[in-house]
């Protein structure tokens, strides 16, 4: 966080020397003021352009974030489900799906989360491990009604943690299309660009507005920039809905 508002201040430093610098050198002209009018609207039709490829941006990025919270939070409980049905199962059956349930959250946790932070898939091993979850709880001949239905629901929990890894998956591997990612960086340069066209004779308002701009402009991106892998950065997506389910297990 100290890092995003440092990039941002220093960022908003640069331009405000910039326009200091211009202001001295090159101070605006009696004449410039028919000028202005032309450049007040091409600015205006710049920052408006920016502004939906900005909003289109955001809201990308925060549904992807917010379908990782969902899908993480939907496996975390369908694990937890799974352990708990596994009381109902016949004794043998039972620990088989209690030890595979522990050994998939285990390597969730342990070595899924760390690879997704750093930008890799989770990898097959976790597909492995669920199939054999899938197979730890198959019912013997002689199983009761109230097994057989116990098992009917561990089923049901088991097409809800795969439903669930995949969007998990999925999400990890969705990221902004390099377009926006070009739309926000030049666009973002091209409005600042055209605050300089102004020939606004005070030097300290004409500051205060670039400053302001860039500023804004600069942590609109990086937030975007934090937000573009769900599980990884200041608000990634954490394994906090696995330890919490099974932290006293």
């Amino acid at each position: 966080m100290i890092e995003t508002f440092a990039v941002v201040l220093g960022i908003a430093m640069v331009t405000a020397g910039i326009v200091v610098i211009r202001h001295h050198y090159w101070p605006p002209a009696p004449d410039e003021e028919p000028r202005e009018d032309v450049a007040e609207y091409i600015s205006m039709m710049v920052g408006v352009l920016y502004a939906l490829v900005l909003g289109l941006s955001m809201v990308s990025v925060w549904e992807t974030r917010s379908g990782a919270v969902g899908h993480v939070q939907a496996e975390a409980s369908a694990a937890h489900q799974i352990r708990l049905l596994s009381a109902g199962l016949p004794p043998l059956e039972g620990e088989r799906t209690r030890s595979a349930v522990d050994a998939y959250v285990h390597h969730v946790v342990s070595t899924e989360w760390p690879a997704m932070a750093a930008g890799q898939p989770p990898g097959r091993r976790g597909w492995d491990l669920l199939n054999d979850l899938r197979a730890a709880g198959q019912i013997p001949a002689g199983a009761t009604a109230a097994q057989q239905a116990t098992l009917q629901e561990t089923l049901a929990q088991l097409s809800t943690l795969d439903d669930a890894r995949r969007g998990r998956e999925a999400d990890a591997a969705d990221t902004l299309s390099p377009v926006l990612w070009f739309g926000l960086i030049v666009g973002g340069l091209l409005t600042v660009v055209f605050m300089f066209m102004f020939g606004v004779r005070r030097s300290f308002t004409h500051v205060v507005m670039v400053m302001g701009l860039s500023a804004l402009i600069t942590f609109t991106v990086l937030l975007v920039y934090q937000l573009n892998e769900p599980f990884n950065g200041i608000f990634a997506v954490d394994s906090s809905p696995f330890t919490r389910y099974f932290a006293g297990t």
